[in-house]
């Protein structure tokens, strides 16, 4: 019971800590989606250096030094409570800032998530040579049950009810807790015999080749890159929040629980087919007519196809897994396996590759991996003949993959002007339609982030989210008739609103990412032909103006969209005080709200609550004659009077929500309470 208590404490706490810490730091980092992904890498290293640290404990010391070592090192771990990050590390240049939340990460949890990363496999380690004969591995399928369970339980019991900072606090408290029991066990084990006893007629174990590692390793790459591309896909193109990262890897952990529990849950025959779909499921959601698929069938197909892939994997895992003699380094090869992956999809994909093809590449990759898994087995085949058929068909289905997807992806490049990707996003500036309705959009993702008319009498024209009939366009011709503005927007996309500007205008537009500010130049006009003298300050917009000197703008325009929404920390009650010090008297604050998944009326109703202040909402329709899309905008000004004047009298409509949320802060946000 203390092995089984142990394992299932240590595997919650692993997992608890990956949505707090990554919450806690999101809003540093822009918001962006990829903070996830650099996230789950930083811990899957982790989890290689604590494999191979217990890996080197039990092959290369004395079970008493085993014992001493440890609990020192768990010692060390309570030490360096609390895991709260130190606020020094938020950026304050434009860098790739993959590197700093890599080594913040190292700094606020390294040590005691190193800990809880050697546990499953010293714990089986010390219960093979304390029970002879036992079965350590199901102690690993006990593991990835109180992973998945901490998953689940974040966006649901925790997130919901308490602020960050006592989630970071109170996970600190329970690693305690493991700490003193897991001092028990390495107290205990300082007895144990340095090997696994041998149980009757059991032969000893020649240890596997570097084949069988390699085989191991790769495999378990080919699931961890499907795990992130999914997962970064869905929050590329709705928003980064936990509950769409816990799904996806809450997934992954019961394929792991079922495949090594012992009970035969992964049967060849059933999932192999049910994995080929699930890819073709898959494909036909990135060709262009169905890119912009809803919510409810992308969430369901793509975590189905997750599912069903990660049975495959870790099914064909489990049946490679070595004698118990060998089960930390066979653990140290899924460990660097899962490492590779993210290291693919955070690190180098970002840099490599220009737009999000991860997706198709884990696709193929797993699909030539089991093709391989499928060649070598020789006793999972009644004869030689079967063997070939089905490593034949598996190959050849491989291939048709590769040539599907190599057609849709060429197919989504073949209008594109400009394919650019970094850490914030993957931009794509494409061209459509001819004469006068020929156009210039920049999208993320399924996301149009702008859009522009090529024919010179109409490349002024306020197209797609901004035009005269929105709220911000309303708005800034309400406050024109007094003269010349000072206007400041938080999001550039393509520059639209820089159409707005006249001679006397100033504009100051705050933008995290620096290839939006290039393409913005480059491949659109809207900035060049302004009239308004136009200042760009690169860096997240939130930290550039908690530093600068109040600004005094008539108009604050608040239109940075992550994925399909805003990021959450310029949301919060303490952000739209920073915006009302930059604010003159009688100015407005505009905030863009429109969402295909997510309603932030009631977020916004709360925070103009908190401040004091009045506000309007302004939904206006699509108009495809003048390039313009349906939107909601919601006005925030000190007075009625601010929000009565021409052209926004009988179109501003009071805020109301059909919903109820607590209060937005730095230290609380639910965006799942939100969800359409």
């Amino acid at each position: 019971m203390l092995y089984a208590v142990t394992v299932l404490l240590s595997a919650f706490l692993l997992f608890q800590v990956q949505p707090i810490i990554a919450k806690l730091i999101l809003p540093w980092f822009g918001g962006s989606a990829a903070v996830w992904t650099v996230c789950v890498l930083f811990f899957q290293l982790l989890l290689v250096v604590g494999y191979l640290y217990s890996h080197w404990l039990i092959r290369g010391l004395a079970p008493r030094a085993r014992s001493i070592v440890h609990i020192a090192l768990l010692a060390a771990g309570v030490a360096a409570l609390p895991i709260l990050p130190d606020a020094a590390w938020k950026p304050v240049g434009e860098a790739d800032p993959s590197l700093r939340i890599l080594a913040l990460l190292a700094a606020s949890v390294g040590l005691p998530y190193f800990l809880l990363a050697t546990t499953s496999p010293l714990v089986q380690a010390w219960y093979a040579r304390a029970r002879s004969g036992a079965a350590p591995y199901r102690l690993y399928a006990l593991s990835n049950f109180g992973s998945m369970l901490a998953l689940l339980s974040y966006p649901f019991a925790v997130e919901p009810w308490l602020p960050t900072r006592w989630q970071a606090l109170g996970w600190s408290g329970a690693f305690v807790a493991f700490a003193l029991l897991c001092g028990v066990l390495a107290w205990q084990a300082r007895a144990l015999p340095a090997e696994v006893p041998s149980a009757g007629d059991d032969a000893p174990a020649a240890p596997p080749g570097l084949a069988s590692h390699a085989l191991w390793a790769g495999v378990a790459a080919g699931a961890s890159i499907l795990l992130l591309a999914f997962t970064s896909h869905l929050s590329q193109n709705v928003a980064p929040i936990p509950f769409l990262w816990v799904l996806p890897l809450a997934l992954y952990l019961l394929s792991f629980i079922l495949c090594f529990e012992g009970r035969g849950w992964y049967q060849r025959r059933y999932y192999l087919p049910l994995a080929a779909a699930g890819f073709v499921g898959a494909c036909v959601t990135l060709h262009r007519d169905y890119h912009n698929a809803p919510l409810a069938l992308l969430v369901p197909l793509y975590c189905a196809a997750l599912f069903v892939a990660c049975m495959v994997c870790h099914g064909e895992l489990a049946r490679l897994k070595p004698h118990p003699r060998h089960l930390t380094a066979f653990y140290v090869a899924i460990s660097v396996g899962g490492a590779l992956g993210g290291a693919f999809v955070g690190l180098v994909a970002p840099r490599v590759f220009p737009d999000l093809y991860e997706l198709p590449v884990g696709m193929v990759a797993t699909a030539i991996l089991v093709a391989l898994v499928i060649g070598g087995d020789r006793a999972g085949f009644a004869s030689p003949a079967a063997l070939r058929a089905a490593t034949a068909g598996a190959a050849l289905y491989a291939l048709g993959l590769a040539g599907a997807l190599a057609w849709i992806y060429a197919d989504l490049a073949a209008d594109a002007r400009v394919l650019s990707r970094n850490f914030y996003a993957a931009l794509r500036v494409s061209d459509s339609g001819s004469g006068l309705e020929a156009t210039r959009l920049l999208t993320h993702g399924t996301i149009t982030h702008g859009k522009q008319y090529r024919d010179p009498a109409r490349r002024g024209w306020r197209t797609a989210y901004y035009g005269e009939t929105s709220g911000v366009g309303r708005a800034l011709e309400a406050l024109r008739a007094a003269g010349p503005v000072r206007i400041g927007v938080i999001g550039l996309g393509a520059g639209t609103l820089a159409a707005y500007g006249r001679a006397g205008d100033a504009l100051r537009i705050y933008e995290i990412n620096p290839q939006v500010i290039e393409l913005a130049l480059q491949e659109f006009t809207y900035l060049a032909d302004s009239p308004a003298a136009i200042e760009i300050v690169l860096g997240d917009a939130r930290l550039s103006l908690e530093r600068e000197p109040a600004q005094g703008f008539d108009l604050l325009a608040v239109d940075a969209f992550s994925s399909d929404a805003i990021p959450v920390h310029l949301l919060t009650a303490e952000a739209f005080e920073v915006y009302s010090r930059h604010l003159r008297a009688g100015g407005i604050l505009a905030v863009h709200i429109s969402n295909r998944y997510l309603d932030l009326k009631p977020v916004l109703k709360e925070a103009v609550a908190k401040l004091g202040k009045t506000a309007r909402v302004v939904e206006d329709d699509s108009d495809s004659e003048r390039g313009t899309y349906g939107t909601t905008w919601v006005l925030i000004a000190d007075s009625p009077e601010a929000l009565a004047r021409a052209p926004l009298a009988g179109v501003a409509e009071p805020l109301e929500a059909e919903r109820s949320v607590r209060p937005w802060t730095d230290d609380y946000s639910d965006l799942y309470r939100i969800l359409k």
